[in-house]
Formats: C-alpha cells, sequence, structure tokens
C-alpha cells in the first residue's frame, strides 16, 4: 500500500514537471512554430513633421519663439549630413573609444553635426528675413494635411511648394522635400531652397535686422500686428459701407421693396457677403505690406476660420430668403404640403450646412477631423443606441410628408389631442388646440398614431332627429314628411343623392324622425351657417302645420285601492 501511494506521489511530480518544460521543450522541437514579434512601431516625430502643413507650423512657431536651433531641425541637412556625419565618425572610431563613449551614454555631437546645426539654424533666420521682406507662404487652410502632400501639383511625389522667397510668383520656390529618418517619414525644407536662401538673403541682411529689432508681440513686431489688424478692419468697413449704399440706391428704385424677390435677396446676402470680401482683400493684401510673416500667417490663418463663418451666415441666410419668397407663393397658391415640404427642407440644408461649416473650422484651427469621425464610426453602436428617438422621430417626418395624412392649416384629430396644424418639424409636430395651447408631438408617435383629418372632408353632414309629440296623427306625419322633403330639395346647399327624411320609430316620449343630408360646402364655419338656416327652416315649418315638439316626459297613474 505505501509503495502503490508513493508511486502515484511520483507520478504526479513528474506530470507538474513535464507541464512546466513543456514550453521550452515546444521551443526547441524542430517542428514547432516560433510567434512572431510585432513590429515596433516607430515614435511620433516631436516636431510635428508628418505633413506639409504640420510641418510649416512647427516651423513658424519656432521662428516666433526666435528658436533657431529648433527651426533647424525643419532643414534637410539636419537630416542628412548629420546622419551621414555621425556614421563616418561610429566607423573611425575605435572599438575601445566607441565603448567609452556608449558607456557614457553619448556625448557631445561630432563637429560636422554641430556645424551643420548651426548653418541650418543661420538659414532659419535668413529665411524668416526673406519672409518678412515680400516672401509668402500658403494661408494654412491651403497646406496639405496628407502625409504624402499634394500629389498633382506636377512635382516629384516626394517634394511639396509651400511658397516664395520673394513677392513675385517667379521667384524662387520654397519647397519641402519627404525624406525617411529613423524609420519615420517627414516633411523638410529641401536642399534646393535652402541654397536659394543663401543667396537671396546676405549675412548684412541679418546684422542689420538684429539691429532694427523693437518690441516684439507674439513673435511679430507690434507694429506689424496693429498694420494687419488695421487692414482687416478697414476692408470690413469699406465694403460695408458700399453695401449700405447700394440698398439705399435700390430703395429708391424699387418701389415695391417690400415684397420684391430681389431686393430681399440682396438685403439678406450683404451684410456676410461684405465679410467674406473683405477677408478676400485681406488675404490679398497682406502679402504686399512687408510684414513679419508669423503675424501674417497667424491672421490669415484666422481670417480663415472668419471666412467660413462669412460663408456659413450667407448661405444661412440665402436659404431662409429663398424659402421666405416660396412659402409666400405656395400660401398665395394655397399648396400647404409645398409649405411643409420647403420648411423640412429649409431645415435640412441649414443643419448640413452648420455642419460644413463646423468641420472646415475645426480643420482651419487644426483639430483633426478625421480622427473624430473615425471614432464616430467606431461608437456608432452606441450612438445609434442613443440617438434611437431622434432617428424614429426624423423618419417619421419624412413619412408625414411623403403620406401627406396632414399639413400645415389642417384641423386634425391625433390621439386625444384636437387642433390645427401649425408646423410640421424635423422632430416633432406643433398643434394649436381650442383652448390656444401649443401641443408638440414627436413624429415617431405621430406617423404610427390614428390621425383624423378634417381638413380633407369633401362635405358636411347634416343629422338631426326631430322629436314630435304623441298626440301627432298619422296625416300630419305624413303632411310634415312631405314638407320636411321640400325643404332639403329646395335648399341648393343640399346635395340631393343622399338627402333623406324618414319616420324613424317611436321612441320613449317622442313620435322621431330623421333628416339626413350633406351641405356642398368644405368649410367647417359655413357649414355651420347653412344648418342654421335649415334649422329655422324646420322649426317655421312645425309651427305653420301646429304640431309641437316632444320632449321626455313622464305620466305617473296612481291607483287608490277601495275599501272591501
Amino acid at each position: 500500500m505505501k509503495a502503490a501511494l508513493h508511486l502515484f506521489r511520483v507520478l504526479i511530480l513528474g506530470a507538474i514537471t513535464l507541464a512546466l518544460a513543456s514550453p521550452a521543450v515546444a521551443q526547441s522541437l524542430p517542428g514547432a512554430e516560433i510567434p512572431e514579434e510585432e513590429p515596433v512601431k516607430p515614435a511620433p516625430d516631436p516636431f510635428g513633421r508628418e505633413t506639409p502643413r504640420s510641418m510649416v507650423t512647427g516651423l513658424l512657431q519656432a521662428l516666433g519663439d526666435a528658436d533657431y536651433l529648433r527651426a533647424a531641425q525643419f532643414f534637410a541637412m539636419t537630416a542628412d549630413e548629420q546622419s551621414s556625419s555621425i556614421e563616418n565618425a561610429e566607423v573611425e572610431m575605435a572599438p575601445d573609444q566607441r565603448i567609452e563613449e556608449e558607456g557614457q551614454g553619448g556625448g557631445d555631437p561630432p563637429d560636422a553635426a554641430q556645424r551643420d546645426l548651426e548653418r541650418a539654424a543661420d538659414l532659419a533666420r535668413k529665411l524668416q528675413i526673406a519672409l518678412d521682406r515680400g516672401g509668402s507662404l500658403l494661408p494654412f487652410p491651403v497646406l496639405s494635411n496628407a502625409s504624402t502632400g499634394v500629389i498633382d501639383d506636377g512635382l516629384a511625389e516626394d517634394f511639396e511648394r509651400v511658397g516664395n522667397l520673394a513677392a513675385e510668383e517667379a521667384g524662387a520656390p520654397i519647397l519641402l522635400q519627404q525624406i525617411e529618418v529613423d524609420g519615420t517619414k517627414q516633411w523638410r525644407i529641401a536642399s534646393e531652397t535652402e541654397n536659394a536662401i543663401e543667396q537671396f538673403v546676405p549675412a548684412e541682411a541679418v546684422e542689420q535686422v538684429s539691429a532694427e529689432e523693437g518690441t516684439s508681440v507674439a513673435g511679430a513686431p507690434l507694429l506689424d500686428w496693429l498694420k494687419l489688424i488695421g487692414l482687416a478692419l478697414l476692408a470690413f468697413a469699406a465694403f460695408r459701407l458700399l453695401a449700405a449704399l447700394l440698398m439705399v440706391i435700390l430703395r429708391r428704385v424699387i418701389a415695391t421693396h417690400d415684397t420684391s424677390p430681389a431686393y430681399r435677396f440682396l438685403d439678406a446676402a450683404m451684410p456676410p457677403l461684405s465679410l467674406y470680401l473683405a477677408v478676400l482683400t485681406f488675404y490679398a493684401t497682406a502679402d504686399g505690406l512687408g510684414v513679419s510673416i508669423v503675424a501674417r500667417q497667424t491672421l490669415l490663418r484666422y481670417a480663415a476660420i472668419v471666412a467660413w463663418i462669412a460663408l456659413a451666415w450667407f448661405a444661412l441666410r440665402l436659404v431662409d430668403a429663398i424659402a421666405r419668397i416660396v412659402t409666400g407663393r405656395m400660401h398665395r397658391a394655397e399648396r400647404r404640403q409645398a409649405v411643409t415640404i420647403v420648411s423640412f427642407l429649409r431645415r435640412g440644408a441649414k443643419v448640413v450646412l452648420l455642419a460644413i461649416a463646423v468641420v472646415a473650422v475645426l480643420d482651419t484651427i487644426g483639430l483633426d477631423v478625421t480622427t473624430g469621425i473615425a471614432a464616430l464610426g467606431i461608437g456608432g453602436l452606441a450612438l445609434a443606441l442613443g440617438a434611437q428617438k431622434t432617428i424614429e422621430n426624423l423618419v417619421g417626418s419624412v413619412t408625414l410628408i411623403a403620406d401627406r395624412p396632414v399639413q400645415v392649416g389642417d384641423a386634425a384629430q391625433i390621439g386625444e389631442v384636437f387642433g390645427t396644424i401649425e408646423d410640421i418639424g424635423m422632430r416633432s409636430t406643433l398643434v394649436r388646440t381650442l383652448d390656444r395651447t401649443l401641443v408638440s408631438i414627436p413624429n415617431g408617435y405621430l406617423a404610427s398614431e390614428r390621425i383624423e383629418n378634417y381638413a380633407l372632408r369633401d362635405r358636411f353632414l347634416f343629422h338631426q332627429t326631430i322629436g314630435v309629440t304623441y298626440d301627432t296623427s298619422a296625416e300630419q306625419m305624413e303632411q310634415l314628411l312631405r314638407e320636411l322633403r321640400a325643404i332639403l330639395a329646395d335648399d341648393g346647399n343640399i346635395i340631393d343623392d343622399d338627402a333623406r327624411v324618414r319616420f324613424h320609430g317611436f321612441g320613449d316620449s317622442a313620435l322621431q324622425i330623421e333628416m339626413f343630408a350633406y351641405f356642398n360646402t368644405r368649410a367647417y364655419p359655413e357649414s355651420l351657417a347653412m344648418q342654421e338656416t335649415l334649422l329655422f327652416a324646420v322649426m317655421r315649418k312645425l309651427d305653420e302645420l301646429g304640431i309641437d315638439f316632444a320632449f321626455p316626459t313622464q305620466t305617473i297613474h296612481l291607483q287608490r285601492d277601495q275599501e272591501a
């Protein structure tokens, strides 16, 4: 028994040892699969040189901070020549010396690399001088934000033109070149532009600018900021004044300017159009002022935001003006369904325009809009669940417009709510009740609810039951029926097809006569007037025949028991 127990313990121990050793054995077996290591992703560029837009932005920030050593990192020579210098220095090192350098955690860069860095810093200073003296860079929104740059610009795929060193278009271009450094592709100022900068800006110009430097704000002279802001305000004031003068002239020329579609359109378009034209003027004249490139590019970037806002403002006012004109015509033509469709399209167009404007402004600010859109795709399920009611109401509004169960201005019974439809929106429908309250009904509920539209009636029903007293004889009843039928036949508002008068039956307290007919009208107030005229004719006829209307009565007979 003890031997069996001992054998059991040995087997358990062996199984545990084999299980622990199996991964190592599997790795050492000839046919075992070795998992592949995931490739190490290169770290993001700390200077943001992945796209032409981010590269130019980073360069301008360095120039604005007067950090020319950091600006030097945006030149091609600090990548190519520096890396080659380091490789040559490592090859020429003795093994013992290389080990010593590595043990110290690195040291100062070789002299060749240091000279290249200083030369690039000097080039950055000269580039700023050239740009301040009339050179130009493409505005921020125009710069490509793709890692590949603009492909169809007529240049090689790894080159990108972002400006000019001189004010003339034929001047030396500022070119970027995409190079690979440490496994990452970066955009840097090309060597062709580096050589052009050396020839374009002499060393004396650097000394002269350094001597003339004064008070600066945010990396640019204060006077340059004032010049640019003054130019922007002057341009807007000039166009606004011209717009006001034009509207005064139009008011005198157009006699009916209050109802003129052309005048209303221009009146709505002039404020945003003046703002947009002022931005275009600022773009066209800012480069000719000879001010700091830092101030110029900063204000041009914000001017692009103002331009997008002006375009969105112009588009929104244009949509409202067109909608008002079309709605007025539809009201005059009594096409109420068209009014509903125009209202829905107006709101949908304004939502789309606002979305485009927001995306454009965010892109101009520098936020990565594509990342946000991708995030919406990742969270699409959560968004769909959260916006389920909103989507349901939107689909319901489309259904209401397509099926047309009700229109604006219709009197309808929707569930327990009765009133007049005032507006069919993208989310809900507004109903004005008889108590003059305004009820908002979600379109998703409205599309599935029973709707009784009173405005679609082609005729109004006249259905009355007349009770006469039981002392009326049969002959009087026959004569009364003949007279009532004659009244219906002589009434021009009655549709003869379904009109009838019948002795309906014996009621509890009256002889009942049914009158059934339809008034030939679609207006409810007019039908009430027709009904009133007909009822008065019936009353006069009963008075003429000496027949009384019955009313609920009871006759109680009391019987007294006789004494035996």
